[in-house]
């Protein structure tokens, strides 16, 4: 069955308000209760949201009153920002909680997970009670093991339920979780985690992916051999027959079934650990392209108050959904996905599986086998079905879907067309832009607000956020740097092993001093809503003056049947001059030849301008992407300007690292 694309253009209105949509929404009951119990009305959402950035001190305190935020201790003064300085924002002075009490805080017979794994089979049902009980008796585990408040706890596992139940172990002492997923390298593995130092190491030594059992014994001895501050492995059970391997002298290796079993009941008086606000909940990891990934520290209380406000009054969770997004447990969105259990009543779906095995309507056949009501992905992920040209509602009807949410990349108008037409034509399509950095998407959706091609409809509340010329000068309107000019609670409180703040102010803050810099290029139409990201501002095509991101780029080029995907590159830099340089990965059966060369051209002639038409098109075998998926535009680029392989990219952040002796080889016989 093939649908036809309909015709889609940026901006193109595609999916209006419905009155009872707007009304049953979280946001409106939260403009509700401002009025009703506050005082406070607002007209609309770019009001809303002007308030949240004008008076962050009232915004921030009341989200914590909205959503009943547990304080054991509260702020000194019932202040919410004490210090607006960036880097170095200080938030809830005084203010004591723990992120992990606020997911049991509401526990019961409801269902809390379910997972399926890469056979397609639901593996696991678990209850909010069950959950507890794993919880607790993992945490008395970790405890009695000398696990305390600031030890580091680490992970080495696939989307599992395990590594969810590890992960509030964790958090509910006060210890500080950090995860990698399997299919890292054991020198990716280890260059992150001999950072941090951790005592406790939670690991698979198989996991299934595409059909396949990858065994990770021998990886596994590799990283616990180079990390000297671990006592204690668990291991957690894999497809595979996971056999108890060596590990080096002074390791203790324990079964995560035994464990388990063992610690049951160990803490009838469990309690929680108080911490401060902006203590240490978890680290994650940048793409570390061009060098040791920053290990990036987000704080208790910061990721408590943003993910309840953008799970609840952006993604529209609601008591009794079903939330999935398809996720690594290395990446960001598993973070986010973990938080939908501080909504009382909501369910997450954990899958550990490839996305196209056997074909690409794996996902899709999920999300209506177990009635999802919020399923998130990729664009990559999204374009790649379009240009298959499935039809997702030829084999169901998705009753339950409300939201399809997408990240990783700019999601291109067509792709939103694809999704009317072939999957809901009243879904919700919530494109958004964040990152690791600051653990949420702070460019998103709203349910109130009309959905346009292409566009992400508003910034979030609490981001106040602009569009920047070169000068530091904010506009409406045009393409600008994506800055936020006040803090914001999911910033990295510090990173790890940089005691005076140098490389987070380098990695952030340098460009324009005190204001966060993302990296990313943004047109905002209006305070507040209507938001265009066109990808990432170190890859942008700048030709005779004309800036442009890649993401309208790559629009045009793989809306050709014969391109699967596309990588673009412009040499220059400040005060030279470079070349615009095409590679494409054919699709099977398909080749670059000069009649689609003079196709492609004329393309983008028309469909971005005749500055852009590039000097040179090439067929690679592949493109290099990192670990989440994401095109390494700007490793490619240095690799190109002369930049030896070693500096230009870290083997280990790269999914695919073949793929860039490609590149390597074509800088040299140029």
């Amino acid at each position: 069955m093939d649908n036809p694309l309909p015709v889609v253009r940026q901006g193109d209105l595609l999916r209006e308000l419905l009155p009872d949509e707007a009304h049953d929404s979280n946001v409106n009951r939260f403009r509700s209760w401002l009025e009703n119990r506050h005082g406070r009305r607002f007209a609309d959402y770019p009001a809303l949201w002007q308030w949240s950035v004008d008076e962050p001190d009232a915004f921030w305190r009341l989200v914590t009153e909205y959503f009943e935020v547990r304080f054991h201790q509260p702020p000194e003064g019932g202040v919410a920002l004490a210090s607006w300085e960036m880097p170095g924002a200080r938030w809830f002075p005084g203010a004591t909680l723990n992120y992990a009490e606020h997911i049991f805080r509401d526990a019961g017979d409801t269902t809390a997970i379910i997972f399926q794994g890469d056979d397609h089979e639901r593996r696991e049902e678990i209850s909010r009670d069950e959950l507890t009980r794993r919880t607790r008796a993992m945490a008395a585990a970790l405890r009695a093991r000398g696990v305390g408040k600031g030890d580091r706890v680490a992970g080495y596992l696939p989307n599992v339920p395990e590594a969810v139940v590890a992960f509030l172990a964790t958090a509910s002492l006060g210890a500080v979780w950090s995860n990698c997923p399997a299919e890292l390298s054991s020198r990716g593995a280890v260059e992150r985690f001999a950072q941090i130092g951790p005592k406790v190491l939670f690991a698979v030594g198989s996991y299934r992916y595409g059909g396949k059992t990858h065994d990770r014994r021998e990886a596994l001895r590799e990283i616990v051999a180079g990390l000297p501050t671990l006592e204690c492995i668990v291991l957690v059970p894999g497809p595979g027959d996971d056999p108890r391997v060596g590990f080096r002298t002074g390791v203790v290796a324990e079964d995560w079934g035994t464990l388990l079993a063992a610690s049951d009941g160990e803490m009838t008086d469990f309690k929680f650990e108080p911490v401060p606000f902006d203590h240490p909940l978890w680290i994650l990891y940048s793409s570390g392209t061009t060098g040791i990934p920053k290990a990036i520290v987000h704080s208790h209380g910061g990721v408590l108050l943003e993910h309840l406000k953008t799970l609840s009054l952006h993604l529209d969770i609601r008591d009794g959904d079903r939330f999935f997004w398809y996720t690594s447990a290395g990446w960001m969105m598993w973070n986010l996905l973990v938080s939908g259990l501080l909504l009382r009543d909501v369910t997450i779906l954990p899958y550990d599986g490839s996305p196209k095995h056997p074909d690409f309507h794996a996902l899709w056949d999920f999300v209506e086998r177990e009635r999802v009501t919020y399923f998130g992905t990729s664009a990559p992920f999204l374009t790649a079905c379009m240009k298959e040209k499935i039809v997702p509602s030829s084999r169901g009807r998705f009753e339950h879907l409300r939201t399809l949410g997408s990240t990783g990349a700019p999601l291109p108008p067509e792709a939103f067309g694809w999704i009317h037409a072939n999957v809901k034509k009243d879904v919700l399509v919530g494109s958004m832009s964040g990152g690791t950095d600051v653990c949420t998407a702070f460019v998103l959706s709203c349910p109130t607000l009309p959905e346009h091609a292409g566009e992400l409809q508003c910034l979030a509340l609490g981001a106040r956020i602009e569009a920047w010329d070169e000068d530091g000068r904010p506009y409406f309107g045009q393409v600008g740097e994506l800055v936020l000019t006040a803090p914001f609670p999911s910033m990295p409180i510090f990173l790890w092993n940089d005691p005076d703040g140098t490389r987070l102010r380098a990695s952030y803050y340098d460009k324009f001093p005190g204001v966060w810099s993302h990296g990313d290029w943004i047109e905002i139409a209006s305070p507040g809503v209507r938001c265009v990201i066109h990808g990432r501002s170190d890859s942008t095509l700048n030709r005779g003056g004309v800036r442009m991101g890649t993401a309208e780029f790559y629009a045009v080029v793989e809306d050709l049947p014969e391109v699967a995907e596309a990588l673009v590159i412009d040499t220059g830099g400040l005060g030279r001059d470079g070349v615009l340089l095409l590679f494409v990965v054919m699709r099977p059966g398909a080749a670059l030849d000069d009649e689609l060369r003079a196709a492609i051209n004329a393309r983008l002639r028309t469909g971005v301008s005749p500055r852009h038409v590039p000097d040179a098109i090439y067929a690679a075998p592949e493109l290099p992407r990192t670990l989440n998926g994401k095109k390494l535009e700007v490793p490619v680029k240095r690799i190109l300007t002369g930049t030896p392989l070693e500096k230009a990219v870290s083997r280990e952040a790269v999914a695919n690292p073949e793929s860039l002796r490609y590149f390597v080889d074509l800088f040299n016989n140029l």
